[in-house]
């Protein structure tokens, strides 16, 4: 993984899986939770759903060259603790 990128690892089904907010996933995201803008997708995410969760971590996938893995977010056994923490972990590190 690379920080410098903003880059998140999370593992899913035994095996380390990359996450990046680009500005390709950022469109995605706000496209998904219904945003017009950056000011709007701030105030959506202060209360998630998991069907956000699902959003969110499929752009994210996306956004780090997991596309395939991305497109079977739903049918993936993962807790949502760790979706969570490798979201928040992900925003966190394209901000500093």
């Amino acid at each position: 993984m690379n920080p410098q990128r903003g880059e998140t690892a999370i593992e899913i089904d035994g095996e380390t899986r990359k996450l990046c907010l680009t500005l390709g996933a950022l469109a995605e995201i706000e496209r998904g939770l219904g945003c017009m803008s950056l000011k709007d997708l701030t105030i959506r995410l202060k209360s998630v759903s998991a069907h956000d969760l699902i959003i969110l971590l499929a752009a994210l996938l996306r956004g780090g060259g997991e596309a395939d893995l991305a497109g079977r977010v739903r049918e993936l056994a993962i807790e949502p603790q760790t979706v969570l923490k490798a979201i928040l972990s992900c925003f966190g590190k394209a901000t500093e």
